[in-house]
This record gives structure tokens, C-alpha cells and sequence, in this order.
């Protein structure tokens, strides 16, 4: 009994065409894709946010019970002192001038005239304290407010040095992206090439293949923190694909 085998040729113009494609197309079959070719990169930290991470760890020092004491004004003590000693001037010659009182009303050295010159002695002890205090707090609270500008400046420059170093950063991060799309792309091409091949020779003819033939179409790239620099990279990256379509 005779068997009769029905099969499908492609035609004759298409035959060295299919011949080409299925040579090129077995080698792929089972290669591997390294895919840490083109495995996501995060950019380093530039030195500016280094450096900014650095300089507000060295804050703690502008902040607490003592953040005022370097920045005590080194001529305080000299005003003090000078302060001071006028005070006590001005004292000597008022005490005298109450001596100079009693003496001419015949009372120097008695009862009421000592009296008189301990609630003097007394007052004065009183009014060079408060005087003191005076200039110390007046000290305190310059020295107090120059601490809280000069942190409030550092944190200011902080936040600009942040700033510069994440653009910097952030361009530095779109080029890795883009250099691991164009990593894709190469590693793909091939496999991009003939599925795309292969959809216009199934188009010409549909008998040459079982099933429908699809090309990998690259998606869109790895998310990363920068990626919003990348802009049209992506479009991009897939252009590179197809370029060498049937090169």
C-alpha cells in the first residue's frame, strides 16, 4: 500500500532565505543570556555629599549647654574688668565723699556715720554684682545668637552641597543607565534580528511556519533612583536594536 506524504514548500524565491535564517537561528536556540551584562548599577556618592554627610556630624558641637563658649567674644573679660574698675572708682570716691560729709557735721567715727557707711559698703557690694551679672548675660546671649547663625548657615551650605552632589550624581547615574541599556540591546540583537526577519518571511509565507514567530521587544529599562534623567533613553535603547535589523 502506497503512502502519500503532503508537504507544505516554501516557495522557491524564499528557499535560500529560510535556509540563511534557520542557520542563523540554531546557534541561538540554546545559548544563554549573561544577564549581569547589563545588571542595574547605583552611582557613587560624589565627594560633595560626602563631604556633606561628614561636615553635620561635626553639628553636635553647635547644639546643647556649651554651643555658646567658642564663640564668647576673647575682649569680654577685658570690658569686664574695665567696667569694673570704674565701678569700683566711682565707689572709692563716693565713700570718700561721705567721709568728707561726716567730718564737716563733727560726726566722722560715730554710730550713725558707720552706719551709714555699711548700707553704703552694702549697696555698692550689690550694684557691682548685678553689673556684673549684666555683662556676663549680655555675653552669653552674643555669644548664644553668633552659635545659632553659624548653625543655621552650616546647615544652609549643607543642604546646597546636597544638592550640587545629587546632580552630580544623578548625571553620573543616567549614564550607567544608558551604558546598561546599550549592554541590553547588544546582548539581545540577535535574538531581535531574526524574530523580526522571521515575521516578514512568515508574512510572505504563511506555510513556512507552524506558529507565529515574535521578536523580543526591549522593555522599558531597570528602575533605578536616577532614573528620571534618562529622558528618552529608553526609546532610545531601542532604536540601537533595530538598526542592525538586516545588517
Amino acid at each position: 500500500m502506497a503512502i502519500e506524504q503532503t508537504q507544505i514548500l516554501p516557495a522557491p524565491v524564499l528557499e535560500g532565505a529560510l535556509t540563511a535564517f534557520t542557520k542563523k537561528l540554531q546557534p541561538l536556540i540554546g545559548q544563554e543570556i549573561d544577564t549581569s551584562k547589563y545588571a542595574p548599577q547605583v552611582a557613587a556618592q560624589t565627594a560633595l555629599q560626602t563631604g556633606a554627610s561628614q561636615a553635620a556630624q561635626g553639628l553636635g558641637s553647635l547644639v546643647g549647654p556649651d554651643a555658646y563658649k567658642p564663640f564668647m567674644s576673647p575682649y569680654q573679660q577685658e570690658v569686664m574688668d574695665t567696667t569694673l574698675s570704674e565701678f569700683d572708682r566711682q565707689q572709692t570716691i563716693n565713700q570718700q565723699g561721705l567721709r568728707d560729709q561726716a567730718i564737716a557735721a563733727g560726726a566722722y567715727g560715730g554710730g550713725r556715720e558707720g552706719v551709714q557707711q555699711a548700707q553704703f559698703m552694702n549697696q555698692g557690694a550689690v550694684n557691682r554684682a548685678q553689673l556684673q551679672a549684666q555683662l556676663l548675660n549680655q555675653g552669653f546671649m552674643q555669644a548664644q545668637g553668633a552659635a545659632a547663625n553659624d548653625l543655621q548657615a552650616r546647615q544652609g551650605l549643607g543642604q546646597y552641597q546636597q544638592a550640587l552632589g545629587q546632580a552630580d550624581q544623578g548625571f553620573a547615574q543616567a549614564g550607567l543607565d544608558a551604558q546598561t541599556l546599550a549592554q541590553r540591546e547588544a546582548l539581545y540583537e540577535p535574538f531581535t534580528r531574526l524574530g523580526l526577519v522571521g515575521q516578514q518571511l512568515a508574512a510572505i509565507n504563511p506555510g513556512a511556519f507552524g506558529s507565529t514567530t515574535v521578536g523580543y521587544q526591549s522593555g522599558a529599562a531597570p528602575a533605578s533612583p536616577m532614573s528620571s534623567f534618562l529622558g528618552g533613553g529608553a526609546g532610545a535603547g531601542g532604536v540601537l536594536g533595530k538598526l542592525g535589523i538586516f545588517g
